[in-house]
């Protein structure tokens, strides 16, 4: 029967229509079906881990289940990968130079450029999105970090979260870090968990290897055939540094020697391995100006003490992903399918140097030193606490070059320790290797390569559109053949590298870099090294071959302006944020119930400027009994909070880590309206002043003003959720939530009072430190 023409809804349906079922013809729209014997896809993504740190790259932490991928798989050991963090995720994921992917820098700014949007394009295709439109199931656990912190709060755009670019389901952390202990803020799906209190004992790394395990037995509960992809990218080794106290135990007193030492096993363990051709030669020490590591020896005793318990605690968590990758192969092995799941392991970047000369007892407290640099309130006096959940510590750098070994540098600049790092892929059924075949790999390899990859040893070809826009095409090249093959050739032959003004540029074999020159970001000073005779990058031959530097310098601007990679941020670029972010820092209410605000929400009421809280008691007032928090604001790396215990009314402030109170007396019963008023006052200080009813009560005076990343955790009303701001108040009342009448606690921002150099260079260094 023909339709009428005026009919609606019947275009494009392929069966046949009448006026019943019994004279139609049903037709159904086929869903997306794998290839039988389709591979699963486990890719492991680890945060600010660098080359040495896992058994298979020279570690003398126990990593075993790494061990087992790399005896039956493939090693690459000149794999590359970009300096930060937000960059290398993006590439991984989408097979585009990380400037072409809009990702120049980590999601922590918005500069307002195309190499800069800090968020995924809708002409951006995604691995995920791939391998679902072709059959998968495919799921993300753990650190996402592609989202703009100012995108994170409800009623932003979700166009670039997991679950908007190609993943069924997602857990984990939006953000670029997280504590281990009390995240701030945890996302499921499309959804805050809304939550006060951590349970005991709780542990970031166990929670998103318990939700990856669910989500693998779910599926293989209902669909058994379905191939999956799982992302599962550790919010470690980032800091801070915390690890549970039984993995802590077992490398206790482990690193008494020191990073001398150790560097020197570590490499002799790589030169054992074959990861290096005879005769190369370990970077020494670093030696640059902010970038310097002491002879251990030179240390007296109490800093080698306390130095080698940061190094303790990096360990017991490289020895926790490694438990959490066991936990994954596991069940992938209960399941039946381990011969054919392909396994990818591997960093983001190399080790950090964010802990400074000397380690700190608070990740973010180093911000505080911008303007005072005589300011202690991060010295870590109590080595007990380092690696709990009480302290967000960051280990000294000079354990960051031995987390590089053998290179030089670390995350952030474009030399071989900020952008080489470990890389093992493991395929039973698909990568048999041949006689005499150790699984090493020499050859040059990029970020990019992975998604075209892993999508041919899938079998799987990429569409040329996204939501019908013409898709941006890969940067990267397929290196299965030489996953393959070691005698096979790289056919990624050159590649920029540019963050920060740092770059550089690799051709046949050789490479150009250039630190990030100073004032001005576009006057490199370029270094030349021939790294297929020496890989440590320790002898420049910029003088020698000056043609040669000339050719890859203007290679480098050539690739920098066909990847969006110009302008060039100068000093105070990233500081710079749209317009529209200044309605993030007018007046709110809070009512009582409402969940905690999102950090960066928060952080814009109080940043740099003068403010006040309002705590509305209602109609009736204050009555005698009443008691719990207010308004809390932070988590045990800094906050502040007001609270009503036996009677008496307290205002504390956690100064990245140190905590110091005031007690403003009774609480007049009747009394509607409690107020906190922060003062800003020179050196990055605030005065704090505590009203009932318009009286003062009481004053708090020069305390460190909370900037950068802190407070973490964000704005409660009527409790101290998640993370406590006072440990002891948590320890006596828990989350503490107030039991009287509260109606709302209103936040009524002032004037940014602190001058712009100084809030530019605070910004700079917090959102290095995101990453």
């Amino acid at each position: 029967m023909t339709v009428p023409p005026h009919a609606r809804g019947y275009d494009g349906f392929a069966g046949r229509i009448g006026r019943t079922t019994d004279d139609s013809t049903p037709s159904w729209t086929p869903t997306p079906t794998a290839t039988p014997g389709s591979p699963n896809i486990v890719v492991v993504l680890i945060d600010d881990m660098g080359y040495s740190d896992i058994g298979p790259f020279g570690s003398e932490i126990d990593t075993p289940s790494l061990d087992r991928l790399a005896a039956s798989g493939v090693r690459l050991t000149n794999y590359h990968t970009t300096p930060l963090c937000s960059p290398s995720r993006a590439a991984l994921l989408t097979g585009l130079n990380p400037h072409r992917a809009g990702y120049g820098f980590v999601a922590n700014a918005d500069p307002g450029y195309p190499g800069l949007r800090l968020e995924l394009a809708e002409d951006v295709l995604t691995l995920p999105e791939i391998l679902r439109g072709n059959g998968y199931a495919t799921y993300a656990v753990g650190k996402w970090h592609l989202v703009r912190d100012a995108d994170m709060r409800p009623g932003a755009t979700r166009a670039s979260w997991p679950t908007q670019r190609g993943f069924d389901r997602y857990y984990g952390s939006l953000e670029g870090l997280n504590s281990f202990y009390y995240p701030n803020q945890l996302v499921s799906d499309n959804s805050v968990v809304d939550v006060d209190e951590y349970p005991e004992n709780y542990y970031l790394t166990d929670d998103l290897t318990d939700k990856a395990v669910g989500y693998l037995k779910d599926l293989r509960a209902h669909e058994p055939d379905k191939p999956f992809f799982l992302y599962f990218a550790h919010v470690a080794m980032h800091g801070p540094l915390q690890a549970k106290p039984s993995d802590i135990a077992k490398y206790r007193g482990r690193y008494a020697e020191g990073w001398d030492v150790l560097r020197e096993s570590r490499f002799a363990a790589q030169l054992a391995q074959g990861l290096f051709p005879e005769g190369t030669r370990q970077a020494p020490r670093n030696a640059e100006t902010g970038y310097d590591v002491p002879a251990w020896e030179s240390l007296d005793g109490d800093q080698q003490r306390r130095f080698a318990r940061y190094m303790e605690v990096y360990a017991a968590m490289v020895d926790s992903i490694d438990q959490s990758v066991g936990r994954i192969l596991d069940t992938v092995a209960e399941l039946g399918e381990l011969d054919n799941t392909i396994v990818v392991f591997t960093s983001d970047n190399g080790g950090t140097a964010e802990g400074g000369p000397e380690g700190t007892r608070s990740y973010f407290a180093q911000f505080a030193h911008v303007t005072d640099p005589a300011w202690v309130g991060d010295v870590p006096h109590d080595e007990e606490l380092i690696g709990t959940a009480r302290l967000g510590v960051h280990y000294p750098r000079g354990w960051a070059q031995t987390s590089n070994t053998p290179f030089r540098f670390y995350k952030g600049q474009s030399f071989a320790g900020g952008v080489r790092v470990p890389f093992v892929l493991s395929w039973p059924e698909g990568l048999r290797r041949s006689d005499g075949d150790n699984g090493i790999r020499d050859q040059f390899a990029y970020v990019t390569d992975l998604a075209p990859t892993l999508l041919s040893l899938a079998g799987i070809e990429p569409p040329g559109l996204r939501n019908n826009l013409p898709a941006k095409e890969f940067d990267g090249v397929d290196a299965s053949a030489l996953l393959r093959d070691r005698g096979s050739e790289s056919t990624h032959t050159e590649q920029y590298t540019e963050m920060t003004g740092n770059r550089g540029f690799y051709r046949d074999g050789w490479k150009l870099l250039a630190l990030h020159p100073g004032a001005d970001v576009d006057a490199p000073v370029w270094q030349l090294f021939d790294v297929r005779t020496d890989p440590t990058e320790l002898h420049d031959l910029a003088d020698r071959h000056p043609e040669k530097v000339a050719e890859l310098a203007q290679a480098w601007d050539d690739a920098a302006w066909t990847n969006t990679v110009f302008p060039l941020v100068s000093a105070g670029g990233l500081a710079v944020r749209r317009p529209a972010e200044e309605a993030l820092s007018r007046p709110v209410r809070i009512l009582a119930g409402t969940p905690t605000l999102e950090r960066y929400r928060s952080s814009r009421l109080i940043s740099f400027r003068d403010f006040v809280i309002g705590a509305d008691l209602g109609a009736d007032g204050f009555r005698e009994g009443n008691e719990g928090v207010l308004v809390a604001h932070g988590d045990p790396q800094g906050g502040y909070l007001l609270y009503v215990e036996d009677g008496h009314l307290l205002f504390g402030i956690n100064s990245f880590g140190r905590y110091t109170s005031v007690d403003a007396g009774p609480v007049p019963v009747g009394s509607r309206l409690i107020e906190v008023s922060a003062a800003v006052r020179p050196r990055l200080r605030w005065d704090f002043t505590v009203r009932v009813d318009g009286v003062p009560a009481a004053d708090l005076l020069g305390q460190v003003q909370l900037v950068g990343m802190a407070p973490w955790t964000g704005i409660s009303v009527g409790v101290d959720a998640r993370g406590p701001v006072s440990w002891d108040l948590r320890e006596r009342r828990g989350p503490f939530r107030y039991s009287g009448g509260l109606r709302a606690v209103t936040y009524s921002p002032g004037p940014v009072r602190v001058p712009g150099e100084v809030i530019d260079r605070v910004e700079r260094e917090a959102e290095l430190v995101a990453d």
